[in-house]
């Protein structure tokens, strides 16, 4: 297929294109998900592969439950993310960059983008599997102070702790709407999704294998199917599917302070000195979140601001009159902002 063909359907006046990266780093993963995982690069306009210019390079991780086609879904009278920054760079709104969108689904509807025995070795096949990619194929600068990594709810959340777990890879984040503060946000879930579980006799397997075969899903489904994606990530057993450990007790939802305690150490608003100083080294972390989030991660991201501006983290933090959801023209301004930090 041509490359122009999406950048056409598009009206792009840069260029989209697609690439497979064959990971070493997911493969035999607990569920079977491919590690042949997609990319698409979207190049500014004027970019010369065979020019002398070369571009900062954004990645953007998409939220839970999210992939790289529901990114790109375009309808009459809407701008996806792509559309919205070729606008930008078109009219000279935003500085000439790259923009790599992942793909990150997973048979849980994501791995948090963390590394971890269910999923494979997710941060550290996007820090350097996904951006030596870039690098080889692409007139990127081809060095930390020249990239940045931003993305939205669970993206958000995986955009700060890449940047916390390999420090020497990216210079510069972004969280809209990212997970945190997961003493306030995540229990709020517990109970709708140990009813969930519940109809299926406390089954993980059995409700996947229900939600991936019914067209008709309750609420509580979405908030079961999250959970479970967390527990993969960040309390697992074995590298065997289903074998991860739940904050609650199946039975009587009762709280699992012990699995609970696992979670905490995963959440930036929990973060130790080391990585504290991990983030301190960014010459941006940029924050964004809507003053009516359903998931309380306006009230997250305050805490974040907060604790890591106490720890000499460079933060920069926006709010808006908004929830959680329809708020892909917010990272617009988390883009331009890290663009504009980038190589300082």
């Amino acid at each position: 297929m041509s490359f122009r063909i999406w950048s056409d359907l598009l009206g792009l006046r840069g260029t989209l294109e697609f690439r497979t990266v064959r990971s070493a780093a997911l493969a035999g993963n607990a569920f079977g998900d491919s590690n042949e995982r997609f990319l698409a690069v979207y190049l500014p306009p004027n970019y010369d592969p065979n020019g002398s210019q070369r571009y900062y390079t954004i990645y953007y991780l998409h939220g839970h439950g999210s992939n790289l086609a529901k990114m790109l879904a375009a309808a009459p009278w809407e701008r996806n993310l792509v559309q919205m920054v070729d606008d930008a760079m078109y009219g000279g709104a935003m500085r000439p960059a790259i923009l790599v969108l992942l793909d990150g689904a997973t048979r849980l509807g994501g791995s948090q983008y963390v590394d971890s025995l269910q999923n494979g070795k997710v941060a550290r096949h996007i820090a350097f599997e996904i951006v030596d990619e870039v690098d080889r194929r692409y007139r990127s600068i081809a060095r930390a102070s020249a990239r940045a990594i931003v993305g939205k709810s669970s993206g958000g959340f995986g955009a700060i702790h890449i940047a916390a777990r390999y420090p020497t890879r990216f210079s510069a984040a972004g969280s809209i709407a990212g997970d945190a503060y997961f003493q306030m946000t995540m229990p709020a879930l517990f109970p709708a999704a140990q009813r969930a579980l519940e109809r299926f006799g406390g089954d993980p397997a059995a409700f996947v294998a229900a939600f991936e075969r019914d067209p008709v899903r309750r609420g509580e489904d979405f908030s079961a199917l999250f959970i479970l994606a967390c527990a993969a990530a960040y309390s697992p057993r074995s590298a065997t599917e289903f074998d991860f450990a739940l904050p609650f007790d199946i039975r009587t939802g009762e709280m699992d302070e012990g699995t609970f305690a696992r979670w905490l150490a995963f959440d930036p608003a929990e973060y130790d000195v080391p990585r504290l100083a991990a983030l301190a080294q960014l010459s941006l972390c940029y924050l964004d979140a809507g003053r009516r989030d359903e998931f309380g991660l306006d009230i997250a991201a305050r805490a974040l601001a907060r604790r890591f501006g106490e720890a000499g983290v460079r933060v920069r933090s926006e709010e808006f009159a908004g929830g959680h959801r329809n708020t892909t023209e917010r990272a617009i301004g988390a883009i331009s902002a890290l663009l504009e930090v980038l190589d300082r």
